[in-house]
C-alpha cells in the first residue's frame, strides 16, 4: 500500500495491516519532524508533494521492493502539509518470512523516496523559512 495523505500517519494501524502469520519479520521506519537543522531552531515543517507523480513513483518503488525481496507487505506513506516537531512525516513498512529482508526493503524504500519522490519541504524557524533539501543521500 502506497498514500499521499494530509492526515497524521497511524503507525500503530500500519503495524497491524502488515503482519501476518506467514512473516517473522516486520520492520518500520518512521521519519520525524525534528526540533533543529544546522543548528537552527525548527518550529514546524511544511511538505508540499506532487502528487500524481509521488504516487506513481510510489508504486514503483513498491513493485521494485516486492521485486528485488520476497516481501509479503510493503507500506510507503508521506505526509503533506504542516507539522509539528515530534510529528511522523513519513512511514515505510515491510513484512517478511526473514527479518533481513523487511530491514532491507524498508531502507530500499526510504532511500527510493527521498531520491525520487517530488516532496519539497520547508523548514519554519521563530523569524524565517526556509526550503530545504530533503534528500540526505546526497549530503556527506
Amino acid at each position: 500500500m502506497i498514500c499521499i495523505t494530509s492526515e497524521p500517519i497511524d503507525f500503530c494501524r500500519i503495524l497491524e495491516d502488515i503482519m501476518d502469520r506467514s512473516s517473522g519479520g516486520t520492520a518500520l521506519f518512521l521519519g520525524t519532524v525534528r526540533d533543529h537543522n544546522e543548528l537552527k531552531a525548527v518550529l514546524k515543517m511544511h511538505y508540499e508533494i506532487y502528487k500524481e507523480m509521488a504516487e506513481k513513483n510510489l508504486a514503483k518503488i513498491e513493485y521494485e521492493v516486492k521485486t528485488k525481496w520476497k516481501i509479503n507487505k510493503f507500506v510507503a506513506i508521506h505526509r503533506t502539509g504542516d507539522l509539528r516537531v515530534g510529528d511522523v512525516s513519513v512511514a515505510v513498512a515491510a513484512s517478511a518470512e526473514h527479518r533481513k529482508q523487511a530491514f532491507q526493503a524498508c531502507i530500499y524504500g526510504i532511500d527510493q523516496i527521498k531520491t525520487k519522490v517530488p516532496i519539497w519541504k520547508k523548514e519554519i524557524y521563530n523569524n524565517a523559512a526556509r526550503w530545504v533539501d530533503g534528500n540526505l543521500l546526497n549530503k556527506k
